[in-house]
């Protein structure tokens, strides 16, 4: 399959062909069934982070313990790592200067 461009907010959880406003935090390059696993990567973030909405009104709950969050974490990292993976030049600089991955990722 041929990679298509993509301009990806992560923020909003944003996946576009289509160029505007501030739709372009990173550019990739992806084929529709790599697409198709960063939605996937995207959903799961917001279940996750939906969860941990909820975890934090149940104050007997400490943070720390909070399997949501875990989950959103690892789940954010594999995000990047897609992305940085996916990325053009500029989309690999910007994530190597966030430190999100481990040097062994990169």
């Amino acid at each position: 399959m041929d990679k298509q461009k993509y301009f990806i907010s992560v923020g909003e959880g944003e996946i576009s062909q289509v160029r505007y406003q501030n739709n372009d935090d990173f550019v990739i390059y992806a084929t529709e069934d790599e697409i198709t696993l960063l939605r996937s990567k995207f959903e799961d973030m917001h279940e996750s982070s939906f969860d941990s909405f909820k975890r934090a009104h149940i104050p007997f709950m400490p943070y720390h313990n909070d399997e949501a969050n875990d989950i959103y974490d690892d789940t954010m990292t594999e995000t990047f790592q897609i992305l940085y993976d996916l990325g053009d030049e500029k989309t690999k600089n910007h994530i190597q200067s966030m430190g999100i991955l481990s040097d062994k990722h990169l």
